[in-house]
């Protein structure tokens, strides 16, 4: 991976790719249209077998890439962030985009702010087509809401080099949740500036990782909180709940469905509580039961 010049860019900009050459060429002039002068833009292919390569060969030397067998996403932008230059780091996946002006809108802090390490911005879900699903959800930072809720997506964040100095790489040994533990780890120390501004479009579709194994998704933020803090959230154990009951088929449409549904969501929360916290506080057992009761009201109801 070679540089044109050895002057320090103000950006550099890392995509982690395998197999999306569907999506990897927009994503790619997404960056490359952002009318900012010195960006570096990584690119490292984990050994795609589909076009990826011929798309990355047919930018020239405006990118620079790597197509090798990798041992996965985190791993991919850890070499980004041990070869980067720049001065400030943006992670952009190779099916996601930025939004014309964001790298102009986040210089721009940076440079007026110098006390500012991290920042986030607004950012929407896009469909294969590039059409916007819905607003991703954000909220003014706060650390301990954090924990609760992972309002920061993730092509939104910006970052200083120096972040990388002081808290190290991703996790390698997370699949799905690399990112969310990085901001955990970080913001227990610093606080992240919230920029309100749409920066970048999070594709949404079947066969991404967080849509498509939601179940696997949850099961692996459980075991990075029990790790982390030694407690879980009652939230993200709710949040695994809902996944599971929506993998077996269940369904909220109806009344009878819903109790369906909620008799799962209350046994595999259950069950989660005892596994990872090795009781049940009365607290969360008074929610399940007026979950239950709400449920079953409403089929008695409907019989009525």
């Amino acid at each position: 991976m070679n540089s044109r010049n050895h002057e320090r860019p103000f950006f550099t900009i890392i995509t982690p790719a395998f197999n999306q050459g569907k999506y990897i060429r927009r994503t790619i002039e997404s960056v490359l249209s952002q009318g900012v002068d010195s960006i570096e833009y990584l690119i490292f292919d984990g050994g795609s077998r589909d076009e990826t390569v011929s798309i990355l060969e047919s930018f020239g030397d405006s990118i620079h890439w790597i197509s090798e067998p990798d041992r996965g996403q985190a791993h991919a932008v850890n070499k980004g962030l041990a070869v980067a230059k720049g001065e400030v780091i943006g992670w952009l996946n190779s099916d996601d985009v930025y939004y014309p002006h964001t790298l102009r809108l986040a210089k721009s802090v940076f440079q007026k702010y110098a006390e500012i390490d991290i920042l986030y911005g607004m950012a929407d879900h896009i469909d294969e087509n590039d059409n916007v699903i819905e607003p991703y959800y954000t909220e003014e930072w706060n650390y301990e809401r954090m924990k609760e809720v992972c309002f920061i997506c993730q092509p939104a964040v910006f970052f200083r080099r120096s972040i990388v100095g002081k808290f190290g790489f991703l996790d390698e040994t997370l699949r799905y949740c690399m990112d969310y533990e990085y901001w955990l780890r970080i913001g227990k120390e610093r606080p992240f500036h919230y920029l309100r501004k749409r920066l970048a479009g999070s594709r949404l579709y079947r066969e991404t990782k967080t849509l498509g194994a939601a179940v696997a998704v949850h099961e692996e933020i459980l075991r990075m909180f029990k790790k982390k803090f030694g407690k879980i959230p009652s939230r993200w154990i709710y949040n695994h709940a809902h996944a599971v009951a929506r993998k077996s088929g269940l369904t909220r449409e109806t009344p009878e469905g819903n109790l369906k549904f909620v008799k799962k969501v209350a046994l595999v929360s259950v069950c989660d509580l005892l596994r990872l916290r090795y009781y049940i506080p009365l607290s969360e057992l008074k929610a399940l039961m007026s979950w239950y009761i709400n449920a079953r009201r409403s089929v008695k109801q409907k019989i009525l």
